[in-house]
């Protein structure tokens, strides 16, 4: 059973064998870019380097970077403690690629880290594809990466924006991607279950972003260099591999959570769920130079 610190460890260092360079995460609370309150993804710090303002220091890059979603476009301040998988504050573990490999080798590399580093069985693996529209293409690149690599055509989903195609606020790099879900073993909800169900047999794991447009109020446009940009989730896959229920059952969550129950006087498991995540996101953004105030 690995933990969240041997989760962590394990995808860097292998993208580390790959050839990518190892860079801390960038402070939650961004001071210089006037479009964010807080790093609500891993792309925030490249921005300028994807949107080919800044050269990149290096073209290959893995990290595990604390991010905050409490407003704006991605904004889970409402589902937590209400479901059992979403934070306001988490750590994407995310490889880059800026201006170096895309597709084919973004989702072999996923597709090794996934089945052999951490030992997931493939068969318990399906991944979603941007199925195309006015602005971008069906994305079949992906589609046969995904059959290269050893996921069978019954297995991959096409689906739309909504789904499958990523962008941090109303404008900005954008682009389409391809995630990845993990069969739990929960019973079907229908004999058309799929990872688009929400119905709780298919956690979505990973996201590889393959931003290669930028989309402004005037519509989008291609970027000068293909970039990709991924995002795992440690808490939700340390969920998954601990075989627990919910994150707040793991390491990362359940010393306070215990602390909790022997605290108050009602047994109300939500409300300790709320108090945990939102006491360690706190706790997270003090760190990083927030400063309580009454606005």
């Amino acid at each position: 059973m690995l933990t969240a610190n041997e989760i962590r460890d394990s995808f860097v260092k292998f993208f580390e064998s790959k050839g990518h360079q190892i860079v801390p995460s960038a402070p939650m609370v961004i001071k210089d870019d006037p479009t964010l309150m807080f790093t609500n993804a891993g792309m925030n710090q490249f921005k300028d380097i994807i949107l080919g303002n800044h050269p990149a220091k290096y073209k290959r890059v893995t990290d595990s970077q604390k991010c905050l979603r409490v407003s704006g476009k991605h904004n889970d301040l409402e589902e937590v403690g209400h479901d059992t998988y979403h934070h306001t504050m988490f750590e994407m573990l995310g490889n880059w690629s800026l201006g170096d490999y895309f597709k084919k080798e973004a989702i072999a590399m996923s597709y090794k880290f996934l089945t052999e580093e951490l030992g997931i069985d493939p068969e318990k693996l399906s991944v979603t594809c941007f199925a195309g529209d006015a602005d971008a293409p069906k994305d079949i690149e992906a589609f046969e990466a995904w059959k290269n690599a050893g996921i069978p055509e019954e297995r991959i989903y096409f689906y739309g924006k909504e789904d499958n195609w990523w962008i941090a606020g109303e404008e900005g790099p954008c682009g389409p991607d391809t995630e990845m879900y993990l069969d739990t073993g929960k019973p079907a909800c229908s004999e058309n279950c799929q990872p688009s169900c929400n119905c709780g047999k298919y956690v979505e794991i990973w996201n590889n972003v393959f931003m290669e447009y930028y989309k402004s109020k005037d519509g989008i446009k291609k970027l000068e260099q293909k970039n990709v940009d991924t995002g795992l989730g440690l808490e939700r896959m340390a969920m998954l591999l601990q075989k627990v229920e919910t994150p707040f059952d793991t390491e990362l969550f359940k010393p306070v959570m215990e602390e909790l129950e022997k605290l108050e006087k009602i047994d109300d498991i939500k409300s300790r769920r709320i108090v945990a995540e939102h006491l360690r996101s706190s706790i997270m953004i003090i760190a990083d130079g927030g400063r309580p105030s009454n606005i």
